[in-house]
Formats: C-alpha cells, sequence, structure tokens
C-alpha cells in the first residue's frame, strides 16, 4: 500500500478507524526525512496491513502542533486509537522493521497504553 497524505481533514479519522496506523511528520527542506522518505515508503509496501501516512508540516502546521512535533522527521504510531509510540529522528530499515514488530505486538487493555520501547 502506498503511503497516505494526512492533513488536519482526514487526520483523526485515520487514527480512529485503523486498527494500526504509522505517522511520519516531515518537511521537504529536511535532509534525514528525504533519507528517511524511502525506508518508509518501503515499509508501507511490505505491510499491508498497517496505515503508513505522512504529514507536511508546512502544510500542516496546526496538526504538527497539536502533535507536538519539536523536530522532523517525527514518527508516530497509533494502535486503536491510542498513541502508543513517538520518536524523531530517522530510523534505519532494521530499526523501523523493529519499531513495526514491537507495535504489532502491543496489547492494549481497557483505556490504559503500552509504550513501545526501541
Amino acid at each position: 500500500m502506498a503511503t497516505v497524505t494526512l492533513t488536519s481533514q482526514n487526520f483523526q479519522e485515520t487514527i480512529e478507524k485503523n486498527d494500526l496506523v504509522f505517522v511520519d511528520f516531515w518537511a521537504t527542506w529536511c535532509g534525514p526525512c528525504k533519507a528517511f522518505g524511502p525506508i518508509y515508503d518501503k515499509a508501507s509496501g511490505s505491510n499491508k496491513d498497517i496505515v503508513f501516512g505522512k504529514v507536511d508540516i508546512d502544510q500542516n502546521q496546526e496538526l504538527a502542533a497539536a502533535a507536538d512535533i519539536q523536530a522532523v522527521p517525527t514518527l508516530m504510531i497509533a494502535k486503536q486509537g491510542q498513541i502508543i509510540f513517538k520518536q524523531a529522528g530517522a530510523l534505519r530499515a532494521s530499526d523501523l522493521d523493529d519499531v513495526i514488530r514491537q507495535a504489532r505486538e502491543v496489547k492494549l487493555d481497557e483505556g490504559a497504553k503500552e509504550p513501545v520501547n526501541q
């Protein structure tokens, strides 16, 4: 599956209506974002059960502020509507694969969340 462009209009619905959502907050001027982009896109093609979204922080400043994004790239993961992971910095492919594995394994209790540790 190709990555999905997320905006203020579809962000919340995407998080709430999908079991596992990865969100890459990025910017066109960001060197690490350019390096991480192809890794992220490749992972989206290999993990059809996960929604991979991208938020251009320059085009969606209010959304980036609401998500408290302080640096790009920042990877955020939501599982069953709950944020379980948020980390700034580009990941290597092997590290992203590990985060994907861990996110799949997270078990959520009623109203509780268990963060993914890297």
